[in-house]
Protein backbone atom coordinates (compact mmCIF):
# COMPACT_ATOMS: atom_id res chain seq x y z
CA UNK A 1 0.00 0.00 0.00
CA UNK A 2 2.67 2.54 1.03
CA UNK A 3 6.07 2.36 -0.61
CA UNK A 4 7.82 5.61 0.21
CA UNK A 5 7.60 8.61 2.52
CA UNK A 6 6.87 11.61 0.29
CA UNK A 7 7.51 14.39 2.78
CA UNK A 8 8.25 15.14 6.42
CA UNK A 9 7.00 18.38 8.00
CA UNK A 10 8.82 20.03 10.89
CA UNK A 11 7.09 22.78 12.87
CA UNK A 12 9.44 25.70 13.51
CA UNK A 13 9.14 28.81 15.67
CA UNK A 14 11.41 31.05 13.54
CA UNK A 15 11.42 30.29 9.80
CA UNK A 16 14.43 32.45 8.90
CA UNK A 17 16.57 30.93 11.66
CA UNK A 18 15.51 27.39 10.69
CA UNK A 19 16.08 27.93 6.94
CA UNK A 20 19.56 29.21 7.75
CA UNK A 21 20.24 26.10 9.86
CA UNK A 22 18.91 23.50 7.40
CA UNK A 23 20.24 25.22 4.26
CA UNK A 24 23.42 27.02 5.31
CA UNK A 25 24.58 24.78 8.16
CA UNK A 26 23.38 21.34 7.01
CA UNK A 27 23.67 22.10 3.28
CA UNK A 28 20.21 20.91 2.20
CA UNK A 29 19.05 21.98 -1.26
CA UNK A 30 16.33 24.65 -1.03
CA UNK A 31 13.34 23.94 -3.31
CA UNK A 32 10.78 26.53 -2.21
CA UNK A 33 10.58 29.20 0.48
CA UNK A 34 7.96 31.52 1.98
CA UNK A 35 7.72 32.91 5.51
CA UNK A 36 5.19 30.19 6.41
CA UNK A 37 6.41 27.15 4.38
CA UNK A 38 9.81 26.01 3.10
CA UNK A 39 10.82 22.84 1.27
CA UNK A 40 14.20 21.14 0.90
CA UNK A 41 15.07 18.36 -1.54
CA UNK A 42 16.44 15.25 0.16
CA UNK A 43 16.54 12.65 -2.62
CA UNK A 44 13.04 11.15 -2.94
CA UNK A 45 11.61 12.75 0.20
CA UNK A 46 10.80 16.42 0.73
CA UNK A 47 11.71 17.93 4.08
CA UNK A 48 9.30 20.80 4.80
CA UNK A 49 9.36 23.47 7.49
CA UNK A 50 6.05 24.93 8.66
CA UNK A 51 5.97 28.11 10.72
CA UNK A 52 3.97 27.86 13.93
CA UNK A 53 3.88 28.71 17.63
CA UNK A 54 6.36 27.22 20.04
CA UNK A 55 4.80 24.45 22.11
CA UNK A 56 5.82 22.63 25.26
CA UNK A 57 8.17 19.71 24.66
CA UNK A 58 10.48 17.41 26.49
CA UNK A 59 14.07 18.24 27.26
CA UNK A 60 16.04 18.64 23.98
CA UNK A 61 18.67 15.99 23.58
CA UNK A 62 17.18 13.61 26.12
CA UNK A 63 17.42 10.84 23.51
CA UNK A 64 13.74 10.07 23.90
CA UNK A 65 10.97 10.93 21.47
CA UNK A 66 7.68 11.78 23.14
CA UNK A 67 4.37 10.53 21.74
CA UNK A 68 3.20 12.84 18.96
CA UNK A 69 6.73 14.09 18.26
CA UNK A 70 9.23 12.96 15.66
CA UNK A 71 12.90 12.84 14.89
CA UNK A 72 14.64 12.75 11.53
CA UNK A 73 17.82 11.03 10.46
CA UNK A 74 20.29 11.33 7.62
CA UNK A 75 22.60 8.61 6.32
CA UNK A 76 26.17 9.83 5.80
CA UNK A 77 29.17 8.06 4.25
CA UNK A 78 31.62 9.13 7.01
CA UNK A 79 30.03 10.02 10.35
CA UNK A 80 33.27 11.20 11.96
CA UNK A 81 33.88 13.66 9.10
CA UNK A 82 30.26 14.90 9.19
CA UNK A 83 30.49 15.26 12.98
CA UNK A 84 33.66 17.38 12.73
CA UNK A 85 32.24 19.57 9.94
CA UNK A 86 28.98 20.26 11.77
CA UNK A 87 30.72 20.86 15.12
CA UNK A 88 32.94 23.42 13.38
CA UNK A 89 29.76 25.18 12.23
CA UNK A 90 28.52 25.38 15.82
CA UNK A 91 26.02 22.51 15.74
CA UNK A 92 25.20 21.25 19.26
CA UNK A 93 25.60 17.46 19.47
CA UNK A 94 23.80 15.63 22.26
CA UNK A 95 25.37 12.29 21.30
CA UNK A 96 28.82 12.02 19.76
CA UNK A 97 29.34 9.27 17.13
CA UNK A 98 29.15 5.85 18.71
CA UNK A 99 28.83 2.29 17.52
CA UNK A 100 25.41 0.80 18.30
CA UNK A 101 25.79 -2.76 19.58
CA UNK A 102 24.19 -5.28 17.26
CA UNK A 103 22.64 -2.65 14.98
CA UNK A 104 25.32 -2.33 12.30
CA UNK A 105 25.47 1.46 12.53
CA UNK A 106 27.39 4.30 14.10
CA UNK A 107 25.02 6.99 15.33
CA UNK A 108 25.30 10.65 16.39
CA UNK A 109 22.55 13.07 17.39
CA UNK A 110 22.25 16.85 17.40
CA UNK A 111 19.44 19.37 17.80
CA UNK A 112 18.00 21.96 15.44
CA UNK A 113 17.20 25.53 16.59
CA UNK A 114 13.85 24.40 18.07
CA UNK A 115 15.32 21.35 19.84
CA UNK A 116 14.27 18.68 17.30
CA UNK A 117 16.60 15.69 17.51
CA UNK A 118 18.34 14.92 14.22
CA UNK A 119 20.47 11.82 13.83
CA UNK A 120 23.35 10.93 11.55
CA UNK A 121 24.07 7.29 10.85
CA UNK A 122 26.75 5.37 9.01
CA UNK A 123 26.51 1.69 8.15
CA UNK A 124 29.28 -0.38 9.76
CA UNK A 125 29.89 -4.05 10.40
CA UNK A 126 27.70 -5.45 13.17
CA UNK A 127 29.57 -5.90 16.44
CA UNK A 128 27.40 -8.79 17.60
CA UNK A 129 24.30 -10.54 16.42
CA UNK A 130 21.16 -8.54 17.20
CA UNK A 131 18.89 -10.34 19.62
CA UNK A 132 15.54 -11.09 17.99
CA UNK A 133 12.80 -12.26 20.35
CA UNK A 134 11.28 -15.67 19.67
CA UNK A 135 7.83 -15.65 18.10
CA UNK A 136 5.18 -17.80 19.73
CA UNK A 137 3.58 -20.45 17.46
CA UNK A 138 0.14 -20.02 19.06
Amino acid sequence: MFSQVDYVIIGVSDMARSVKFYHDTLGLLLKYETKEWTEFATDKTTLALHSGPKTARGEPGSGEIAAGKCSIGFVVPDIEESFRELQAKGVHFVMHPQQREGEGIKLAEFVDPDGLIISLSQAVERTEKAKIPAVSAS
